[in-house]
């Protein structure tokens, strides 16, 4: 997965929210040791104290944690991942579903419009 930056917000919140995609969408696993910081950063294309300050933030919300000489591991608390993945769905479908409905969508069409797209990719 590649690293995607804009100018709207802070490099290390960007990390910081790729990161955590990675982690509740699965392609980094419950107790995978994540790489060094500098080779993090150096992946990113950051300044590791950037990718330290993500990291950092990761660990204050206990989706990673740090082991002495060891390196940084993904928590293994899959209901704590659970919980983060719904409320970024929750999310995602809240800015959807707004979105459609200042376009001037209904109820009765954006259930059908994704009706029809769940049938496409099936």
């Amino acid at each position: 997965m590649a690293w995607e930056f804009n100018n709207n917000e802070p490099i290390y919140r960007q990390l910081l929210d790729q990161l955590k995609l990675r982690i509740i969408s699965g392609v980094i696993g419950t107790g995978s040791k994540l790489d060094s910081v500098r080779d993090l950063a150096q992946d990113a294309g950051v300044n590791p104290n950037t990718m330290q300050r993500a990291l950092a933030e990761l660990e204050r919300e206990e989706l990673v944690f740090s082991q002495r000489t060891s390196g940084r591991f993904v928590t293994e608390d899959k209901e704590l991942i659970q919980r983060l993945r719904n409320e970024y769905a929750h999310e995602k479908v809240r800015e959807l579903t707004t979105s459609l409905l200042q376009l001037g969508y209904t109820r009765k069409e954006l259930i059908e419009l994704i009706n029809g797209f769940l049938e496409e990719v099936s």
